[in-house]
């Protein structure tokens, strides 16, 4: 009785099942898709190139080419006409973003003073993690070292307990 209820409860749900799956399928294809057109291949593999080595500024984690945000397709115009219209290289490219943006702007910004905290700063935190967990075992076991007539008295007492009970 009960599973029955359950099917006519759910029929509605099975049949909105497909329709959604459908949908999300298709959400990727409702993406808008950029066509550029370069004068040469190495134009192209540059501006390929640098939509992957260059970050979003707005998603912090993705890449210029896998952002839908509004100054990532900004950032990919501006960096197509470097390329296109300007004819800057890679190393111009990155120069000018570096200037406007930051180092952030890169994946792999260089190590210099004020990037010392990102390369090194994992490497720090993962340093005094071990430290801290070095120093409290050995406090552990230097507190358990220090009472071992504590330790003897508690084994004493649990003998004489346990001698009591047999008797």
């Amino acid at each position: 009785m009960f599973l029955v209820f359950i099917k006519r409860a759910c029929r509605p749900l099975f049949l909105l099942f497909p329709a959604l799956l459908l949908s999300l399928l298709l959400h990727s294809a409702w993406a808008g898709i950029e066509v550029r057109e370069f004068s040469n291949p190495q134009q192209e593999t540059l501006y390929n190139k640098l939509m992957y080595e260059l970050r979003c500024l707005v998603c912090q984690n993705e890449n210029l080419a896998a952002s839908n945000a509004d100054l990532a397709k900004d950032l990919r115009d501006e960096v197509y006409e470097m390329i296109t219209q300007k004819n800057m290289g890679e190393i111009e490219v990155k120069k000018y973003l570096v200037a406007r943006y930051g180092d952030f702007v890169l994946y792999n910004p260089p190590v210099k003073k004020s990037t010392w905290l990102l390369w090194f700063g994992p490497l720090v935190m993962l340093l005094i993690g071990i430290l801290a967990l070095v120093l409290i075992t050995r406090k552990k076991r230097s507190a358990t070292e220090e009472n071992p007539a504590l330790d003897k008295a508690k084994r004493d007492e649990v003998r004489r307990l346990l001698e009591a009970e047999d008797k």
